[in-house]
């Protein structure tokens, strides 16, 4: 379903997100947790995109086979580094054969292999260009649906390293929405209040997409260690930090504060009204399903009921 159909249909979304295995093992691992996971109902489900598009056929392979064998909608993410245009027409087009409705337009990164990679060699510098070439991809009726694929960007609720400047930030994405943009999906936060504020400073510089909070709750001390690194600076706040540090390298403590956490997080974002919540999954079912249970909810439809109550 197109996104904006999603939009039109839920008060609010909510969603996971899933990342293609390396292995065997790994794939099968990964559709049981599609399995355990589909009875709560999601809007959407998001498959990532490796850096460089080194993971380029396994996020195909995995949309495709999520979309085929199981009623989940899938939206995979397409990022501008090391490709040229195409490259990104040519994975459209397979997309657009496969029904798939919307797709996640990123920047990306070069392979960490490829760390001094030259960005003057790419089509797309930013992820607005990559907007714009899809937009122009749908104007060219190749999609089934007439309005083409649905445009999904990302945004910072606490800063892009990148770009330092708060207000040129805004610049960049309010770019990206003008592109053509449809939505908006956060980076991972654990402060609620920097997320409401991003909201409001979007709402100020004429951003009125609606957009989607991006949870994920810590589940281990070796996640929690490494989340600040992998999250684009993502930072904890000192009540959750003095709680995860009571519990030592205790992981069973550490996942029941963080899950905890994430729940009273979902809580209040959905008392706030918020648009959706996207849930980064890991690829393990049972955090965000423990989160679920939490809410006192068996699937989407009824944490739906609850939002803007």
């Amino acid at each position: 379903m197109h996104v904006t159909d999603l939009f039109a249909k839920h008060r609010a979304t909510f969603s996971f997100e899933f990342y293609p295995p390396k292995t065997d093992a790994g794939w099968d691992a990964l559709f049981r947790t599609i399995q355990e996971l589909e009875p709560l109902k999601p809007s959407f489900v998001s498959v990532t995109y490796g850096a460089g598009g080194t993971t380029r056929e396994q996020t195909h392979d995995l949309v495709v086979r999520i979309r085929r064998e199981s009623d989940l909608s899938p939206i995979p993410h397409l990022t501008c580094v090391c490709h040229d245009e195409d490259e990104i027409r040519l994975i459209l087009q397979r997309y657009a054969e496969e029904g798939v409705a919307n797709i996640l337009a990123l920047g990306g990164d070069p392979p960490r292999e490829r760390g001094d990679y030259d960005r003057s060699a790419d089509a797309f510098r930013h992820a607005a260009d990559l907007v714009r070439f899809i937009k122009r991809f749908n104007d060219s009726g190749v999609h089934a649906d007439p309005r083409g694929f649905g445009i999904g960007v990302a945004g910072f609720p606490e800063g892009h390293p990148a770009t330092p400047n708060r207000m040129l930030e805004l610049d960049h994405l309010k770019a990206k929405v003008d592109a053509g943009a449809d939505y908006i999906v956060t980076q991972l936060f654990f402060n609620n209040g920097d997320f409401y504020d991003f909201v409001e400073r979007c709402e100020v510089v004429g951003i009125d997409v609606p957009i989607i909070a991006g949870i994920m709750p810590i589940t281990s001390h070796a996640m929690f260690k490494r989340l600040p690194d992998l999250a684009a600076g993502a930072r904890y706040p000192s009540k959750l930090l003095k709680r995860i540090l009571r519990c030592g390298e205790n992981d069973e403590e550490i996942r029941r504060v963080g899950i905890e956490w994430a729940a009273q997080q979902c809580y209040k974002l959905i008392d706030h009204g918020v648009k959706g919540i996207h849930f980064y999954t890991l690829n393990k079912s049972t955090a965000t399903a423990e989160i679920f249970r939490r809410l006192g909810v068996e699937d989407a439809a009824q944490l739906e009921q609850r939002t803007g109550e």
